[in-house]
This record gives C-alpha cells, sequence and structure tokens, in this order.
C-alpha cells in the first residue's frame, strides 16, 4: 500500500503538470485566435478610413487646444463622400486635406452638419474608395468585443484599442458606449465587431452638454461613445443635399430639474413651439410620448433624444382628469425667448428673521424703483407700492413674481393687484421689452445695520477667529465668517483666493457676489479692489477674487470646477443672493469667464467682460437660466467695433445686455466711473 502511495504521490504532480500545461497552451491559442481576430476586424475597417488633416483655424476653442494634428474620416460611398467627428473641424480650418489608403492626398469641403450627433460630412472628388460596412443595429449586444479604428498616428496603418460594448442608447437614445480607450486622434474612426463591420463612427459626447467640446475630456477614460453608422446612413441623403440636421425640439421645459424622480410636468410652454400650436400648456404632465408610457422626465428625454428636426412625435399629455393627445412635428430651432417686462424693481426685504428683530413681514412685493416711461410708470405704480396679486395669483416673494412675469411675452396684458395706503387697487398692464440702460442715479437698497453687539460678533477685520451669527446661531470655528479683505489659501490645493466682504455685511440680507478673474500674469487685486470697494459697500456686494493655480499662464479649463466650487462655498458661510452672482473678466481673462458663465449657467446670472470680446457662441436664452451681459469698452480700443457687433448679435438673440464704451480710454481696466456704473446693473439684475 505505501509502495502505491508512494506512486500516486509521485504521480499526482506530473498529471496536473501536464494539465496546467494544457490549459495555459489553451489559452494561448485562444489568444492568439482572438489577436487573429482583432487584427483581420481592423485591417477590414482601415480600409473605408482615411487620414484627415487640416491647415489654418484657431489655435483654441473654449481653452482647449486644438492644433493642425492629424485625425480620422470613415468612407460612406464611393464617389468620395466621407464622414467624421465635428471636433475635428471646430477651429475653422482654412483647408482639409484627405489621404487615402493608396497615397492620394486631395482635398475636401465641408458638405454639411449634424449637430444632434456631433459629425460632419465631407465630399472629395476621387474614385474608388471603399465605403464601410454597416454592422446592424438590432445585431448590437451589450458585452461583444468592440474595436476602435483611428488612422492618423501612421499613414500606413491603423491605430487600434480593444474593448466592449458597454451599454446601448446612451447620452439620451443617440450612442453607443465602449470601454475602448478613445482618444482625439480616433474621433471620426470607426467602432467595429469582429467581423470587420462597423458598428458606428467615434464621437466625443456629453449627457449634460452639447457644446462642441462636450465629452472631450473623457478621452482614453473607458467612456467613449460611437453614433450608430446605420442612423448616419438613414440621414446621409439630407446631408448630401447639404442641409444641417438640428436636434429635434418640442418646445418645453420641465418643472422639475430632477429627471430620475419627478413626474414630467411641464414647467413653460415656449410660444410659436410645436407644442404650442397643438395647445398644451404650462402645467399639463406628459404621460406618453411615441407610445411609450412614461412616468418619468428621464423617459420623456430619452425618447426626444434621438430625434432630429423634422421628426413626427406623439405626446399624451394629462390636465385634470383629461387625457389630450397631439401629433406634432419638431423642429430644429425655437423662437428665441423673451420675458416680458413691467420696470420695477423689487425692495430686497430680510431673509432671515432671527437678525431683524419682531418686525411682522407684510404681504406681496414692495416696489422700490420704477422705470421711467414703463409699463409700471404707464399705470402710475409709485415706490412703497405693494403687488400683492399678479395674474390672479398672490405675490408671496420677488423671485415668484419675476416668475410671474416672464411667462407674459412682451405686448401681452395682464392684471395686477397692488397695496396703496392700505387699499387694494387693480390694473392692467401691457409689458413691454427688457430696458438694458443703466439709469444714471439709482438710490441703493436699504441694508439695515446689525445691532453693535452682533455686529461685533460677526466682523473679523483682524483675521482673527470669532464667534459670528448666522441664523442666529453660534457656527463652528472653522466656520466663522470673516469680514473686510482678506485671502485664503484652499487647502490641499494650488489654487487660493481673495475676497472683500462689506464692513456692515448683515447676513439678515441677501448680497450680490462679483466673481473677479484674473487675467493671466497678474490677479490686478488693487487695481481692482480700489474702485469696486464704495460700490460694495454701498450696494451690498461681496467681491470674490480667485486665483488661478499658475498665475504665469493663468486659468486652464479644469479650473471651472475650482471657480464653481469656491462660488458655492461662499454660498453656505454668507448670504448670497442667487439671482445676483455675476462673473467678470478683463481682456485675456474674458473668455475664461465666458466658458465657466456658459458652462455653469445654473450658477451664474451675469457675465461683465471689460476690453473682451465673446469668444464663443451663446447657449441658448432659456428662461429658466436668466443670464445677463454688461460689456465694457474703451472707445481708442482696436476692438471696439467687434464688442459693438457681440452687443447687437445678444440682442438679437434676446438676451439683456448693456454697454458702456469709454471714449477716451484704450485697451485697459475700466475707470472708477465705468466700475460704479456696473455696480449699478449688479444691482438692477432682479428687475422685472
Amino acid at each position: 500500500m505505501r509502495k502505491w502511495l508512494r506512486f500516486f504521490c509521485v504521480l499526482i504532480p506530473v498529471y496536473l503538470s501536464l494539465g496546467d500545461a494544457k490549459a495555459e497552451q489553451t489559452s494561448r491559442e485562444v489568444e492568439e485566435q482572438e489577436e487573429k481576430a482583432f487584427k483581420q476586424a481592423a485591417t477590414q475597417a482601415t480600409a473605408s478610413l482615411v487620414r484627415i488633416e487640416t491647415v489654418g483655424g484657431f489655435d483654441q476653442v473654449q481653452k482647449f487646444a486644438v492644433g493642425n494634428g492629424p485625425t480620422t474620416g470613415l468612407v460612406l460611398s464611393a464617389d468620395g463622400y466621407v464622414i467624421s467627428s465635428s471636433f475635428n473641424f471646430i477651429s475653422k480650418p482654412a483647408s482639409i486635406i484627405v489621404s487615402l489608403t493608396d497615397g492620394r492626398r486631395l482635398a475636401a469641403k465641408v458638405v454639411a452638419s449634424d449637430t444632434s450627433r456631433m459629425l460632419t460630412l465631407l465630399k472629395i472628388e476621387g474614385s474608388g474608395l471603399v465605403p464601410a460596412q454597416a454592422a446592424p443595429k438590432s445585431a448590437i449586444k451589450v458585452g461583444q468585443w468592440a474595436i476602435a479604428v483611428g488612422r492618423a498616428l501612421d499613414a500606413n496603418a491603423p491605430n487600434v484599442s480593444v474593448g466592449i460594448v458597454s451599454a446601448l442608447n446612451r447620452v439620451w437614445g443617440k450612442a453607443i458606449q465602449t470601454d475602448a480607450k478613445i482618444s482625439p486622434v480616433n474621433y471620426g474612426g470607426a467602432l467595429v465587431d469582429v467581423e470587420g463591420r462597423v458598428m458606428g463612427v467615434l464621437v466625443p459626447l456629453s449627457p449634460t452638454d452639447n457644446s462642441p467640446v462636450a465629452g472631450v475630456e473623457w478621452y482614453d477614460s473607458g467612456i467613449g461613445f460611437a453614433i450608430p453608422l446605420e442612423d448616419v446612413l438613414a440621414t446621409l441623403d439630407r446631408l448630401k443635399e447639404g442641409k444641417d440636421i438640428r436636434q429635434g425640439l418640442a418646445g418645453f421645459s420641465f418643472a422639475s430639474q430632477d429627471l430620475y424622480e419627478q413626474e414630467p410636468k411641464i414647467d413653460r410652454v415656449r410660444y410659436d413651439s410645436p407644442i404650442y400650436h397643438a395647445g398644451i400648456k404650462d402645467g399639463d404632465v406628459i404621460v406618453e410620448v411615441d407610445s411609450h408610457k412614461v412616468s418619468r422626465s428621464a423617459q420623456v428625454r430619452h425618447v426626444l433624444g434621438s430625434k432630429i428636426e423634422g421628426d413626427k412625435l406623439a405626446i399624451s399629455v394629462k390636465r385634470g382628469d383629461q387625457v389630450l393627445k397631439s401629433d406634432i412635428t419638431l423642429v430644429g430651432e425655437l423662437k428665441p425667448f423673451e420675458a416680458g417686462f413691467l420696470g420695477v424693481l423689487p425692495v430686497r426685504e430680510a431673509i432671515k428673521e432671527p437678525l431683524i428683530g419682531n418686525k411682522k413681514r407684510e404681504t406681496g412685493v414692495g416696489v422700490r424703483w420704477v422705470y421711467p416711461d414703463s409699463p409700471a410708470a404707464k399705470i402710475g405704480l409709485k415706490t412703497r407700492d405693494r403687488i400683492v396679486k399678479f395674474r390672479d395669483q398672490a405675490v408671496t416673494s420677488a423671485t415668484q413674481l419675476t416668475d410671474l412675469v416672464s411667462r407674459v411675452r412682451p405686448t401681452e396684458k395682464a392684471t395686477l393687484v397692488i397695496q396703496r395706503d392700505g387699499k387694494e387697487q387693480t390694473h392692467e398692464v401691457t409689458l413691454d421689452t427688457v430696458i438694458n440702460e443703466i439709469p444714471s442715479e439709482l438710490s441703493s437698497s436699504v441694508i439695515d445695520s446689525l445691532p453693535p453687539e452682533e455686529k461685533a460678533k460677526a466682523k473679523d477685520v483682524a483675521e482673527k477667529a470669532t464667534e459670528s451669527i448666522q441664523d442666529g446661531k453660534p457656527v463652528e470655528e472653522k466656520e466663522r465668517l470673516r469680514i473686510g479683505r482678506f485671502t485664503e489659501q484652499i487647502e490641499e490645493s494650488k489654487n487660493s483666493y481673495w475676497a472683500f466682504v462689506p464692513d456692515g455685511y448683515n447676513p439678515a440680507f441677501g448680497y450680490a457676489l462679483a466673481v473677479w478673474l484674473h487675467p493671466p500674469g497678474d490677479t490686478l487685486e488693487a487695481t481692482v479692489y480700489e474702485p469696486w470697494k464704495s460700490s460694495c459697500e454701498q450696494r451690498g456686494i461681496i467681491l470674490l477674487g480667485p486665483k488661478s493655480a499658475d498665475l504665469a499662464t493663468g486659468w486652464q479649463p479644469n479650473e471651472a470646477e475650482f471657480v464653481r466650487e469656491t462660488v458655492a462655498n461662499f454660498q453656505k458661510k454668507y448670504s448670497i443672493d442667487s439671482g445676483r452672482i455675476v462673473l467678470h473678466g478683463f481682456s485675456k481673462s474674458g473668455p475664461f469667464a465666458t466658458h465657466v458663465a456658459f458652462k455653469h449657467r445654473d450658477l451664474f446670472r451675469g457675465l461683465v467682460l471689460a476690453a473682451s470680446p465673446l469668444t464663443e457662441p451663446p447657449p441658448e436664452n432659456l428662461p429658466e437660466y436668466r443670464l445677463q451681459f454688461h460689456l465694457i469698452c474703451g472707445g481708442k480700443d482696436p476692438i471696439h467695433p467687434l464688442i459693438e457687433q457681440h452687443v447687437a448679435g445678444l440682442k438679437k438673440l434676446k438676451f439683456p445686455v448693456s454697454f458702456t464704451s469709454e471714449q477716451e480710454q484704450d485697451h485697459r481696466y475700466p475707470t472708477a466711473e465705468a466700475i460704479e456704473s456696473t455696480a449699478r446693473w449688479i444691482d438692477l439684475l432682479d428687475r422685472l
């Protein structure tokens, strides 16, 4: 027995080692077969890929560097139609050169763009091209191999990245998602299956942004997107005719920003939109779209996300106990939103009761100031009147009244009820367009001083830790307020900021916040602080100056989040009026200020640009994001004519925009007089 045991003890390790060797050989054979399949698929797809080079154009777009390096395109037809990512052409190149697999280099022209899917169609005068073979959408499954193929790094060989299909119908139903690494050189290339069929065209996308650079920051992160080639081919004839394809719009917004938990209740119906003409109204709840039952806003957006201009949409809404059905045709553009204008500034009343004693809050909204020749002036409204009803709705706050007024278009009528000397009066008013002129004189809004003992607690001019009052209660030491001018270093960061909080700061009232973004090379802290100080004290403005991590090179795109977070932290510490938070840029910091304002338009309500034009197209003027502009430029500044053009363009888009032209100034920071006027403009941001 022992002899046999010794035999088995020797035999078992030998047997196991033979098994391991066989398993290792099998694994190696599988890997070799996979590698062979990937190479064959990439080789087959490469026959339809072209190398694209651009010459000239902008060096950067929205603070992203856009060089002239080679990118990729995909052949769609033998007679020279090529599709690529629109990102490859955002620099507006002077010329485009396409290199074929046989070595030919041909000039290309842009035919049309699909702005919904971020694609651009090119045409070259060539023959014998090999069109891509499309994989049927129905055959694409989550978990299958996905091979990203481009033709940019080497003119004679493809650049390849392997992954899987990680999701379908992403970015609101538009795209295939893959974990294969997708670099900008691959944009416009192909996502292929193991048979070499093209599943989709590689593009940068984002579910929350539709700007030209949306999604670029995710490159090589394992989150990449491709537009199904079957969808591209379905709209190819329209693109060949030179017709741009745009996102299909119905013309409404949701009542809640929470797309995943709240019912799809309509907040606003846009004037002259498809659903406006279908008779759908504010407050209706969407219950079905294109035969899909819906209970959340995200479900509605998912259906709409894949729709383009001209598509039909069946929509059912619930109004009370009724369900109303309509068939609409989506459009590519809505008329610019324009709020009606009443012509008053509301009284800014205390928002934190513990610090204002036992004063009884009055009903309605007080009138602080009436614009001359405005609709309010024409019906005789006066300072100290109180608006208690608008269109039969009781008025409870200035924010609510602003919303109610903005739902009435210019030239439309509305009924309002006011209180004067304890008696009510009813008026019918015809609203007008917003008045952009900044009045030469405007009394500041009254901010009550704190009682001496509470002011002493809230003040910390010497930058020492003292108790402060927020909501009438002491706060922890790390959250204690600082008053006056001070500097803070951000923990575990190269960033810092300086700030000025008026000496008489009273947390019972909402303050405006002006966020100064310095140009490269100099924070200009003293230059900015001196003219702003008195206006901040007079008009209840807090001045905040974030500093870039590298002063010499200036702001980088990713620092937009630092600016946003710094503002959010100030909102937690200080009483900030969310309707009067503005960004201020000068000269070379103007592009970054513009980028941040447009990217975080849910936070910023105003943009002040001095000696700087708009460097990117403004987003659509939306009622839920009330963005206003103030531009300043010296009359002797070479860019003055360009600034005037941008002011005219913003007015055409129905944005509220003011312009201060300092006739004797050249390209330099505005004078104290212009800053005082800017402070008055900030004081007017809550006009209605």
